[in-house]
């Protein structure tokens, strides 16, 4: 009986999600607004996918993540791409293809196209290693945060399978 009041008290007791944020990515994106948020995460194991879009009314955050090492000026690397948009190439004769992961229901990306800004990739899988070869494991627990500059919105999304 303990028990089952304790996990329901758990349950019930959900962050805020510009705190759990703020604590993966290392910044402070509590002044951000949320705009939009999506989770499929469920079941037993908790796989699916989530995507929280925050909007900014100024530049303090993208100041952040401008001197913040842990991020990259965008374009997105390949396996970003993959996650994000997908990823079609020919490599000697041969058709490589991979994503979109972070899609919603119909298969849609759920980042919009970004110019400019930075991402951060977070390899969260238990035996992440040097994040080498991502894309062929047998699941991935990712986080892509992207940051649109234009318009001062940073995109959180995660991925566990």
């Amino acid at each position: 009986m303990i028990s089952l009041m304790l996990f329901t008290l758990t349950a019930c007791g959900s962050e805020d999600p510009a705190e759990e944020i703020s604590r993966a990515l290392h910044i402070d994106v509590s002044a951000g607004e949320e705009i939009s948020s999506s989770d499929t995460h469920g079941g037993f194991h908790g796989d699916g996918i989530s995507c929280v879009a925050l909007q900014f009314p100024n530049s303090q955050v993208a100041d952040a993540i401008a001197a913040n090492a842990a991020w990259t000026p965008l374009p997105l690397d390949e396996t970003a791409q993959a996650l994000a948009y997908g990823v079609t190439r020919e490599d000697g004769g041969e058709v490589f293809s991979a994503g979109p992961y972070l899609t919603d229901d119909s298969g849609d990306p759920l980042l919009p196209g970004i110019a400019n800004g930075f991402y951060r990739l977070i390899d969260r899988h238990s035996d992440a290693g040097d994040g080498q070869n991502l894309l062929e494991r047998a699941s991935l627990n990712v986080t892509l945060a992207v940051y649109d500059a234009d318009s001062d919105t940073l995109y959180f999304c995660e991925m566990d399978t």
